[in-house]
This record gives structure tokens, sequence and C-alpha cells, in this order.
């Protein structure tokens, strides 16, 4: 079955990221991308993890996982070669309301992590619903190419628009036009 596509609001949501190696950095690296509420536990760390973890003034707990170590969270990623741990995380998770990631596991996952892009307000996903995260990458790669780099600043420009006019048909037009226009000026054509 597919994953249903949707963007969650990070905001106000606490996140614990378990693992502190190299799977662990990468989660850890797109998580940033939306939010740093985010405390890490691991017993080990690796320069890499210790690194962004220190300059994004990151939360940290040096210890192997305990049962109840979830509690006070909305979202788990458990980023470890440990099977049964994500296992075990999974299955405490079940009578709350705590979504969890398993990396690399989907049995054990209430959502995954697409492959996406990522330009200011522009977020693109794609997911290939873990069946293949190689194909996934490569087709991100692809479309990332695509993306004009100054599609951050048109997004502000509508963004800012939207608190000054008026709501109506007449505005709904105006950025329409102004979309399709950027649209056919910037996007590369094969």
């Amino acid at each position: 079955m597919s994953y249903f596509p949707a963007y969650i609001n990070l905001k106000d949501k606490k996140i614990l990221l378990v693992g502190g190696g190299n799977i662990a950095t990468e989660k850890l690296e797109k998580l940033l991308d939306f939010t740093t509420d985010i405390t890490v536990l691991s017993i080990d760390f690796t320069p890499t993890i210790a690194e962004i973890i220190n300059s994004n003034n990151l939360s940290i707990l040096k210890k192997e996982y305990q049962e109840g170590d979830i509690k006070g969270y909305d979202i788990v990623v458990v980023a470890t070669d440990t099977i049964h741990l994500h296992k075990e995380i999974f299955q405490e998770s079940r009578d709350t309301r705590i979504l969890v990631n398993s990396v690399d596991d989907t049995q054990y996952c209430d959502f995954i992590f697409p492959s996406y892009i990522k330009r200011g307000d522009l977020t693109i996903s794609f997911s290939t619903s873990g069946a293949s995260p190689a194909f996934a990458k490569h087709i991100r790669r692809y479309f990332e190419d695509l993306i004009p780099d100054n599609t951050s600043e048109f997004l502000k420009k509508m963004k800012d628009l939207r608190t000054v006019l008026p709501k109506g048909k007449e505005r709904m037009k105006k950025f329409d036009e102004m979309a399709k226009k950027f649209i056919e000026t910037n996007f590369k054509k094969n």
C-alpha cells in the first residue's frame, strides 16, 4: 500500500532521534530543514553528528534507549542498526499518538522520509513507498536541475503580496498569471 503524502508542520512538535551514527546523521540533516526541536539519544555519536548537534544547539541524551524514553515526544525517528529496537519502540508507541519512523524498516513506520527538494517555501517530495529509495533519489536529482535558483525569491514576493492584496477572484487571477509567467520564463525546457 502506498503512503499518503502529507506535509506536517513541525512547529511545537518535539522530535526524538534514536541513534548517533551515519544513518541518524542523514535523518538529522533532513529534519533540520524544518525544525530544531530535536533531541538525539545514543550512547555513541560519530564526530559528524556530534558537530551537527553542537552547531544547532540540539538536546542530547547520552544513554541506551529504555522503555518510556519516547514519552513527551510527538515524533520518534529510530535510526539504528538494531532491528529489535525498531520493533520495540514502534510497539511501545501503539498506545500513544506518537508517530514513529524506523529507518529502512517500513513495517515499523507510521510515516517515511521521502526524497525531497526544498527551496525556501517550495518543497517537492518523491516517494516509492519504500519500494526503491534509490529511484526516488535519482528522480529527485532530475527535477532538482529543472528548478531555477530564483524560485525562493519569487515565492517570497507572492507570500508578501498575499498580505496586502484583498482576497477574491482578482487576486486569484493575478497570482495565477504571475505563477504561469514565472514558470514559462524561468524553468528549463527539455
